[in-house]
């Protein structure tokens, strides 16, 4: 049976979470940002975005846009905490849940959806739940991919359901504008209208496919398949609610991929210290990059075994940052590991293809039958077989 994921993305998250403790904002045009005059927008709500008004975009000339704009400066705590209901309310549906920001996850219902008559029940009664509950609106994507879900998200916006099917691919996806592909960066859109790529369909187009493969490189594969919609429907979810972390917020701003590494690395040290420190090991690995514009990404992997090696994790930390890494300017970096056990209460069970680990008894007993003869004993077999001998002279 195919997977069928839902991508839940709060709309407009941290304006409308201002417009439930100030109601007389409600219906106004709201943006959250810097209040200096060199000061940028993290986001803005609907009603905003009418005049123009858009995340990153500079105070100044939202003001200019838009006089009536309402500008507040950003709470973070207090959307932390709206954040962690949002994603306990969800886990009442499913605990296959992957957030990839403060405010959208990943909810696997493959399950859980089948007590539903007709499927999209099930969809309604979350977007209706958030908002009664949270006072928050969502918007819901369903397909049986990340991918397509995550697109199908994006198509209808506020409080919007859709569905995308893989046979609906050629007709609601590939017509799309390719820079509406999630995946292709900014920069990269230019050059592929420039060799003709406009549409996301035009990824699959085999007159095509010498540009793309030039101008994606490794990524060029990956996005004709998910274009096709080959791609993963895997979420990466912790299996407990525990977990360590560790970040920072930087005076300066990283730009490179450089910067962005040493400083992850230092965090992954500080991050593998308490992992040691509190004798556990974790299995779900996550980075959190936190751009100039306040937007958070979350992205994690799940580690075939349970680990408290440095090694180990890094190569996961500095992999997720080679994939995901853009150069528009994190001001916070964050490194945690989850479904943590306890050292100690951990049983290794070796694979197939790993060697059992042997105890003193396997190896003289390999030994002895390399030597077809038993000459090889344990100290303490050999104390017994003495003990025994001395009683027997004794006559006893």
């Amino acid at each position: 049976m195919a997977s069928v994921l839902f991508h839940i993305d709060l709309n407009a998250f941290f304006a409308n979470a201002e417009i439930l403790r100030h109601p007389e904002l409600k219906d106004k045009p709201v943006a959250i940002g810097s209040l200096s005059s060199r000061g940028v927008l993290s986001t803005a709500n609907y009603e905003a975005r009418k005049h123009g008004v858009h995340s990153a975009m500079p105070v100044y000339q939202a003001k200019e846009l838009c006089p009536e704009l309402v500008v507040i400066p950003g709470d973070y705590a207090y959307y932390r905490k709206l954040s962690s209901r949002f994603f306990a309310y969800l886990r009442r549906y499913s605990a296959k849940l992957e957030p990839l920001s403060i405010d959208e996850c990943f909810l696997d219902v493959t399950e859980p959806i089948r007590k539903y008559p007709r499927p999209l029940d099930m969809a309604v009664q979350i977007q209706q739940g958030v908002l009664q509950e949270l006072g928050l609106t969502c918007s819901i994507g369903v397909g049986p991919t990340r991918f397509l879900a995550k697109m199908a998200s994006d198509m209808k916006k506020p409080m919007g359901i859709t569905v995308l099917r893989k046979s609906e691919i050629p007709a609601k996806l590939w017509p799309l504008p390719i820079e509406e592909m999630i995946g292709i960066g900014k920069k990269t859109v230019p050059a592929l209208k420039k060799e003709g790529v406009e549409r996301i369909g035009d990824l699959v187009d085999p007159r095509f496919e010498p540009a793309v493969r030039r101008l994606l490189g490794k990524n060029a594969f990956a996005m004709m398949q998910k274009a096709k919609g080959n791609s993963s429907s895997k979420l990466e979810f912790s299996t407990s609610h525990k977990s360590i972390s560790v970040s920072k917020t930087f005076k300066t701003d990283l730009y490179t991929l450089e910067e962005a590494q040493t400083q992850a690395q230092i965090l992954t040290r500080e991050l593998w210290n308490k992992l040691v420190r509190d004798k556990q090991k974790g299995r779900l690995v996550s980075l959190v990059l936190r751009d100039t514009t306040f937007h958070n990404q979350m992205r994690s992997k799940t580690l075939n075994a349970m680990t408290d090696n440095y090694a180990t994790i890094w190569e996961v930390v500095s992999e997720l940052l080679l994939e995901h890494f853009e150069p528009v300017g994190y001001r916070h970096i964050g490194v945690s590991i989850g479904s943590l056990k306890r050292a100690d209460q951990i049983i290794e069970q070796p694979t197939i293809f790993e060697e059992p680990v042997n105890t003193t008894q396997d190896i003289v007993a390999s030994l002895n039958r390399s030597l077809d003869s038993k000459v090889f004993m344990t100290a303490g077999d050999l104390l017994k077989k003495k003990e025994k001998e001395g009683k027997n002279e004794h006559g006893q």
